[in-house]
Protein backbone atom coordinates (compact mmCIF):
# COMPACT_ATOMS: atom_id res chain seq x y z
CA UNK A 1 0.00 0.00 0.00
CA UNK A 2 1.29 3.04 -0.79
CA UNK A 3 1.03 5.06 2.14
CA UNK A 4 3.73 7.70 0.93
CA UNK A 5 1.66 8.83 -2.26
CA UNK A 6 -2.04 9.86 -1.04
CA UNK A 7 -1.61 13.15 -0.98
CA UNK A 8 -4.05 15.94 -0.90
CA UNK A 9 -7.58 16.00 -3.47
CA UNK A 10 -5.75 18.46 -5.19
CA UNK A 11 -2.65 20.86 -5.97
CA UNK A 12 -2.20 23.12 -3.01
CA UNK A 13 -4.00 23.16 0.89
CA UNK A 14 -5.15 25.98 2.92
CA UNK A 15 -1.75 26.78 3.67
CA UNK A 16 -0.84 28.05 0.37
CA UNK A 17 1.73 25.45 -0.20
CA UNK A 18 2.24 24.95 -4.20
CA UNK A 19 2.35 20.99 -5.55
CA UNK A 20 0.75 17.86 -4.08
CA UNK A 21 1.03 17.67 -0.15
CA UNK A 22 1.70 14.29 1.33
CA UNK A 23 -1.11 13.74 4.04
CA UNK A 24 0.99 11.63 6.53
CA UNK A 25 3.48 9.19 6.38
CA UNK A 26 3.65 5.36 6.76
CA UNK A 27 4.86 5.99 10.47
CA UNK A 28 1.12 7.40 11.08
CA UNK A 29 -0.78 4.51 9.80
CA UNK A 30 -2.55 2.25 12.13
CA UNK A 31 -4.67 -0.40 10.76
CA UNK A 32 -7.53 -1.51 12.68
CA UNK A 33 -10.65 -4.60 12.28
CA UNK A 34 -13.48 -4.70 14.63
CA UNK A 35 -15.67 -7.91 15.20
CA UNK A 36 -18.86 -6.32 14.94
CA UNK A 37 -21.78 -6.77 13.38
CA UNK A 38 -21.99 -3.07 11.75
CA UNK A 39 -18.18 -3.38 11.06
CA UNK A 40 -17.44 -7.22 10.13
CA UNK A 41 -15.30 -7.44 7.03
CA UNK A 42 -14.40 -3.70 7.20
CA UNK A 43 -10.70 -2.69 7.37
CA UNK A 44 -9.83 0.77 8.90
CA UNK A 45 -6.62 2.59 8.44
CA UNK A 46 -6.41 5.41 11.31
CA UNK A 47 -4.15 8.18 9.78
CA UNK A 48 -3.04 11.50 10.99
CA UNK A 49 -3.61 13.52 8.17
CA UNK A 50 -1.01 16.48 7.57
CA UNK A 51 -3.58 18.81 5.55
CA UNK A 52 -7.67 18.50 5.66
CA UNK A 53 -8.84 21.89 4.03
CA UNK A 54 -8.96 21.18 0.14
CA UNK A 55 -9.03 23.04 -2.75
CA UNK A 56 -11.34 21.84 -6.11
CA UNK A 57 -9.41 22.44 -9.36
CA UNK A 58 -9.94 25.34 -11.08
CA UNK A 59 -11.54 23.24 -14.34
CA UNK A 60 -13.80 21.55 -12.02
CA UNK A 61 -17.70 22.85 -12.49
CA UNK A 62 -18.41 22.34 -8.70
CA UNK A 63 -20.23 25.17 -6.96
CA UNK A 64 -17.51 25.66 -4.11
CA UNK A 65 -13.85 25.98 -4.07
CA UNK A 66 -12.89 23.99 -1.00
CA UNK A 67 -13.63 20.86 0.45
CA UNK A 68 -13.19 18.56 3.94
CA UNK A 69 -13.14 14.84 3.70
CA UNK A 70 -12.41 13.24 6.78
CA UNK A 71 -12.58 9.93 5.38
CA UNK A 72 -11.81 7.73 2.07
CA UNK A 73 -13.53 4.76 1.01
CA UNK A 74 -17.03 4.57 1.94
CA UNK A 75 -18.95 1.80 3.23
CA UNK A 76 -22.17 2.77 1.36
CA UNK A 77 -20.64 0.46 -0.84
CA UNK A 78 -22.48 2.12 -4.09
CA UNK A 79 -21.61 0.30 -7.43
CA UNK A 80 -21.63 3.75 -9.56
CA UNK A 81 -19.40 6.15 -6.90
CA UNK A 82 -16.81 7.95 -9.19
CA UNK A 83 -14.51 8.12 -5.99
CA UNK A 84 -13.68 4.82 -6.35
CA UNK A 85 -10.66 5.43 -9.07
CA UNK A 86 -9.18 7.52 -5.78
CA UNK A 87 -8.17 3.92 -4.08
CA UNK A 88 -6.24 2.91 -6.79
CA UNK A 89 -3.61 5.74 -5.89
CA UNK A 90 -3.05 3.76 -2.37
CA UNK A 91 -2.72 0.36 -4.76
CA UNK A 92 -5.80 -0.66 -3.07
CA UNK A 93 -8.75 -2.59 -4.97
CA UNK A 94 -11.41 0.09 -6.09
CA UNK A 95 -13.94 -2.42 -6.16
CA UNK A 96 -14.56 -4.12 -2.83
CA UNK A 97 -11.41 -2.67 -1.74
CA UNK A 98 -13.36 0.93 -1.87
CA UNK A 99 -16.33 -0.39 -0.05
CA UNK A 100 -14.09 -2.24 2.97
CA UNK A 101 -10.79 -0.35 3.49
CA UNK A 102 -11.62 2.85 5.14
CA UNK A 103 -9.30 5.23 4.96
CA UNK A 104 -9.66 7.70 8.26
CA UNK A 105 -8.44 10.79 9.48
CA UNK A 106 -8.22 10.81 13.01
CA UNK A 107 -7.32 14.55 13.53
CA UNK A 108 -9.20 15.97 11.12
CA UNK A 109 -11.13 17.93 13.67
CA UNK A 110 -8.17 19.80 15.59
CA UNK A 111 -6.50 20.07 11.99
CA UNK A 112 -9.37 21.96 10.40
CA UNK A 113 -8.85 24.22 13.72
CA UNK A 114 -5.57 25.50 12.79
CA UNK A 115 -6.14 25.59 8.92
CA UNK A 116 -9.35 27.52 9.53
CA UNK A 117 -7.42 30.16 12.07
CA UNK A 118 -4.63 30.58 9.34
CA UNK A 119 -3.89 34.19 8.47
CA UNK A 120 -4.48 32.59 4.53
CA UNK A 121 -7.49 31.65 5.17
CA UNK A 122 -10.82 34.06 3.72
CA UNK A 123 -13.48 32.07 5.38
CA UNK A 124 -14.90 30.35 1.84
CA UNK A 125 -17.52 27.80 1.68
CA UNK A 126 -16.10 24.53 2.76
CA UNK A 127 -17.89 21.73 1.08
CA UNK A 128 -18.43 17.59 2.81
CA UNK A 129 -19.60 14.90 1.49
CA UNK A 130 -18.82 15.47 -2.41
CA UNK A 131 -16.18 12.73 -2.10
CA UNK A 132 -17.80 10.34 -0.05
CA UNK A 133 -19.80 10.21 2.46
CA UNK A 134 -18.86 11.54 5.39
CA UNK A 135 -21.23 10.02 7.55
CA UNK A 136 -21.08 6.70 6.14
CA UNK A 137 -21.26 3.95 9.23
CA UNK A 138 -17.48 4.65 10.38
CA UNK A 139 -18.76 7.57 11.84
CA UNK A 140 -20.70 6.05 13.86
CA UNK A 141 -17.38 5.01 15.86
CA UNK A 142 -14.62 7.72 14.68
CA UNK A 143 -17.33 10.69 15.46
CA UNK A 144 -15.05 13.29 13.68
CA UNK A 145 -18.08 15.58 12.05
CA UNK A 146 -19.29 16.80 15.56
CA UNK A 147 -15.47 18.45 15.93
CA UNK A 148 -15.80 19.60 12.27
CA UNK A 149 -18.99 21.43 12.93
CA UNK A 150 -17.72 22.56 15.69
CA UNK A 151 -14.70 23.83 14.27
CA UNK A 152 -16.65 25.36 11.74
CA UNK A 153 -19.02 27.16 13.59
CA UNK A 154 -16.21 29.09 15.81
CA UNK A 155 -15.06 31.14 12.79
CA UNK A 156 -18.50 31.40 11.74
CA UNK A 157 -17.22 29.75 8.54
CA UNK A 158 -20.64 28.93 5.58
CA UNK A 159 -20.59 25.22 4.93
CA UNK A 160 -23.05 22.60 3.45
CA UNK A 161 -22.80 18.88 3.58
CA UNK A 162 -24.79 16.39 1.02
CA UNK A 163 -24.94 12.65 2.52
CA UNK A 164 -26.95 9.68 1.62
CA UNK A 165 -26.42 8.59 6.18
CA UNK A 166 -29.29 8.98 8.57
CA UNK A 167 -26.86 9.52 11.13
CA UNK A 168 -26.42 13.18 10.47
CA UNK A 169 -29.69 13.50 12.79
CA UNK A 170 -27.38 12.87 15.66
CA UNK A 171 -25.97 16.23 14.77
CA UNK A 172 -28.81 18.26 14.48
CA UNK A 173 -28.22 20.73 17.58
CA UNK A 174 -24.83 21.19 16.43
CA UNK A 175 -26.12 21.94 12.69
CA UNK A 176 -28.56 24.23 14.08
CA UNK A 177 -26.07 25.76 16.56
CA UNK A 178 -23.86 26.73 13.56
CA UNK A 179 -27.10 27.55 11.64
CA UNK A 180 -27.45 30.46 13.88
CA UNK A 181 -24.00 31.84 13.15
CA UNK A 182 -23.33 31.15 9.31
CA UNK A 183 -24.67 29.70 6.44
CA UNK A 184 -25.49 25.95 6.59
CA UNK A 185 -26.55 23.92 3.80
CA UNK A 186 -27.63 20.33 3.81
CA UNK A 187 -28.69 18.36 0.82
CA UNK A 188 -29.79 14.81 1.41
CA UNK A 189 -28.91 12.31 -1.97
CA UNK A 190 -32.32 10.69 -2.63
CA UNK A 191 -32.13 9.18 -6.36
CA UNK A 192 -35.13 6.84 -6.20
CA UNK A 193 -37.64 5.07 -4.24
CA UNK A 194 -37.58 1.60 -5.03
CA UNK A 195 -36.57 -0.58 -3.01
CA UNK A 196 -35.73 -3.66 -4.51
CA UNK A 197 -32.86 -1.00 -6.77
CA UNK A 198 -31.47 0.24 -3.78
CA UNK A 199 -30.89 -3.31 -2.41
CA UNK A 200 -28.49 -3.97 -5.01
CA UNK A 201 -27.10 -0.67 -6.00
CA UNK A 202 -26.79 0.66 -2.69
CA UNK A 203 -26.05 -1.43 -0.47
CA UNK A 204 -24.58 -0.37 2.93
CA UNK A 205 -26.69 2.59 2.74
CA UNK A 206 -30.29 3.29 4.70
CA UNK A 207 -33.24 3.38 2.65
CA UNK A 208 -34.68 6.22 0.58
CA UNK A 209 -37.23 5.81 3.28
CA UNK A 210 -35.18 6.36 5.78
CA UNK A 211 -33.06 8.91 4.18
CA UNK A 212 -36.53 10.68 3.36
CA UNK A 213 -37.21 10.42 7.02
CA UNK A 214 -34.19 12.20 7.56
CA UNK A 215 -35.13 14.87 5.62
CA UNK A 216 -38.18 15.68 7.30
CA UNK A 217 -36.39 15.39 10.97
CA UNK A 218 -34.15 18.53 9.63
CA UNK A 219 -36.79 19.94 8.02
CA UNK A 220 -38.90 19.57 11.27
CA UNK A 221 -35.71 21.02 13.42
CA UNK A 222 -35.59 24.13 11.39
CA UNK A 223 -32.96 23.11 9.16
CA UNK A 224 -33.80 23.80 5.14
CA UNK A 225 -32.62 20.74 3.61
CA UNK A 226 -32.70 19.61 -0.18
CA UNK A 227 -32.87 16.40 -2.40
CA UNK A 228 -29.97 16.02 -4.44
CA UNK A 229 -32.04 13.53 -7.04
CA UNK A 230 -28.64 11.23 -7.64
CA UNK A 231 -28.12 9.71 -9.61
CA UNK A 232 -31.27 8.77 -11.95
CA UNK A 233 -30.04 5.54 -13.57
CA UNK A 234 -30.89 4.89 -17.24
CA UNK A 235 -33.45 2.32 -17.96
CA UNK A 236 -33.48 1.76 -14.51
CA UNK A 237 -34.65 4.27 -12.32
CA UNK A 238 -35.73 6.60 -15.09
CA UNK A 239 -39.76 6.58 -16.25
CA UNK A 240 -41.82 8.91 -16.09
CA UNK A 241 -43.53 7.18 -13.50
CA UNK A 242 -40.57 6.67 -11.39
CA UNK A 243 -39.47 9.72 -11.21
CA UNK A 244 -42.47 11.48 -10.54
CA UNK A 245 -42.77 9.11 -7.68
CA UNK A 246 -39.91 10.08 -6.78
CA UNK A 247 -40.38 13.70 -6.35
CA UNK A 248 -43.72 13.26 -4.84
CA UNK A 249 -42.04 11.33 -2.05
CA UNK A 250 -39.11 14.46 -1.67
CA UNK A 251 -41.88 16.66 -1.37
CA UNK A 252 -43.77 14.59 1.05
CA UNK A 253 -40.71 14.84 3.20
CA UNK A 254 -40.90 18.68 3.08
CA UNK A 255 -37.56 19.10 1.05
CA UNK A 256 -36.74 22.57 0.17
CA UNK A 257 -36.03 21.76 -3.71
CA UNK A 258 -35.12 18.58 -5.92
CA UNK A 259 -31.88 18.61 -7.78
CA UNK A 260 -31.93 15.33 -10.67
CA UNK A 261 -28.26 14.33 -11.84
CA UNK A 262 -27.50 10.98 -13.91
CA UNK A 263 -25.47 8.73 -13.70
CA UNK A 264 -21.95 9.29 -14.98
CA UNK A 265 -19.44 6.59 -15.08
CA UNK A 266 -15.52 7.43 -15.03
CA UNK A 267 -12.82 4.70 -14.67
CA UNK A 268 -13.15 3.05 -11.55
CA UNK A 269 -16.48 3.38 -11.16
CA UNK A 270 -17.48 2.04 -14.81
CA UNK A 271 -15.72 -1.18 -14.55
CA UNK A 272 -17.53 -2.12 -11.29
CA UNK A 273 -20.63 -0.92 -12.38
CA UNK A 274 -20.39 -2.53 -15.62
CA UNK A 275 -19.85 -5.99 -13.95
CA UNK A 276 -22.70 -5.58 -11.61
CA UNK A 277 -25.14 -4.76 -14.82
CA UNK A 278 -23.77 -8.01 -16.37
CA UNK A 279 -24.70 -10.18 -13.09
CA UNK A 280 -28.35 -8.17 -12.19
CA UNK A 281 -29.32 -6.55 -15.72
CA UNK A 282 -27.25 -8.26 -18.76
CA UNK A 283 -29.87 -7.14 -20.84
CA UNK A 284 -29.00 -3.43 -20.73
CA UNK A 285 -25.10 -3.92 -20.94
CA UNK A 286 -25.24 -3.30 -24.90
CA UNK A 287 -27.74 0.05 -24.23
CA UNK A 288 -25.63 0.89 -22.11
CA UNK A 289 -22.60 0.56 -23.94
CA UNK A 290 -24.28 2.76 -26.51
CA UNK A 291 -25.38 5.42 -24.28
CA UNK A 292 -21.54 5.91 -22.37
CA UNK A 293 -20.00 5.19 -26.17
CA UNK A 294 -18.78 9.34 -25.93
CA UNK A 295 -17.18 9.25 -22.67
CA UNK A 296 -18.40 9.22 -18.99
CA UNK A 297 -21.68 11.07 -19.42
CA UNK A 298 -25.33 10.04 -20.58
CA UNK A 299 -25.73 12.24 -23.97
CA UNK A 300 -26.99 15.81 -23.36
CA UNK A 301 -30.37 15.24 -24.91
CA UNK A 302 -30.95 12.50 -22.05
CA UNK A 303 -29.80 14.75 -19.37
CA UNK A 304 -32.15 17.50 -20.25
CA UNK A 305 -34.62 15.20 -20.60
CA UNK A 306 -34.45 13.91 -17.68
CA UNK A 307 -34.14 17.91 -15.95
CA UNK A 308 -37.12 19.04 -17.58
CA UNK A 309 -39.48 16.23 -16.21
CA UNK A 310 -38.23 16.28 -12.98
CA UNK A 311 -38.79 19.94 -12.60
CA UNK A 312 -42.40 19.85 -14.21
CA UNK A 313 -42.83 17.08 -11.64
CA UNK A 314 -41.08 19.74 -8.95
CA UNK A 315 -43.92 22.66 -9.92
CA UNK A 316 -46.63 20.02 -9.42
CA UNK A 317 -45.54 18.70 -6.63
CA UNK A 318 -44.72 22.66 -5.26
CA UNK A 319 -41.18 22.55 -5.13
CA UNK A 320 -38.04 23.23 -7.42
CA UNK A 321 -34.62 22.61 -8.06
CA UNK A 322 -31.93 23.72 -5.95
CA UNK A 323 -31.45 27.21 -5.17
CA UNK A 324 -29.03 29.98 -3.21
CA UNK A 325 -30.35 28.42 0.71
CA UNK A 326 -33.53 29.84 2.21
CA UNK A 327 -33.24 32.96 4.51
CA UNK A 328 -34.58 32.16 7.82
CA UNK A 329 -34.53 33.91 11.05
CA UNK A 330 -31.54 36.25 12.24
CA UNK A 331 -30.45 37.26 8.81
CA UNK A 332 -28.80 33.95 8.45
CA UNK A 333 -29.28 31.69 5.89
CA UNK A 334 -30.17 27.81 5.70
CA UNK A 335 -30.90 25.77 2.86
CA UNK A 336 -29.23 23.35 0.39
CA UNK A 337 -25.94 23.65 -1.21
CA UNK A 338 -25.94 25.67 -4.33
CA UNK A 339 -27.68 25.63 -6.92
CA UNK A 340 -25.88 22.80 -9.55
CA UNK A 341 -23.89 24.46 -11.84
CA UNK A 342 -24.73 23.42 -15.55
CA UNK A 343 -23.34 20.72 -17.66
CA UNK A 344 -23.20 16.97 -16.72
CA UNK A 345 -21.92 17.12 -13.13
CA UNK A 346 -22.59 14.16 -10.47
CA UNK A 347 -21.18 14.65 -6.74
CA UNK A 348 -19.64 11.45 -4.84
CA UNK A 349 -21.50 9.78 -1.92
CA UNK A 350 -19.97 6.22 -2.32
Amino acid sequence: MRWDNLSGDTEGGADGAAGPLALFGTGSVVTRTFDTPEFRGITFHEVRARSILNRVPGASRMPFEWTVNPYRGCSHACVYCFARKTHSYLDLDTGLGFDSQIVVKTNAPELLRKELASPRWTGAHVAMGTNVDCYQRAEGRYRLMPGIIGALRERANPFSILTKGTLILRDLPLLAGAARETEVGVCVSVGFTDAALWRTVEPGTPSPAARLGAVRALTDAGIGCGVLMAPVIPFLSDSPEQLRETVRAVAAAGAVSVTPLVLHLRPGAREWFTAWLERHHPRLVGRYQRMYAGGAYAPTWYQRRITRQVHEFAAEFGIGPARPAATRGGGRRQGPPGAAPEGPVQLALG
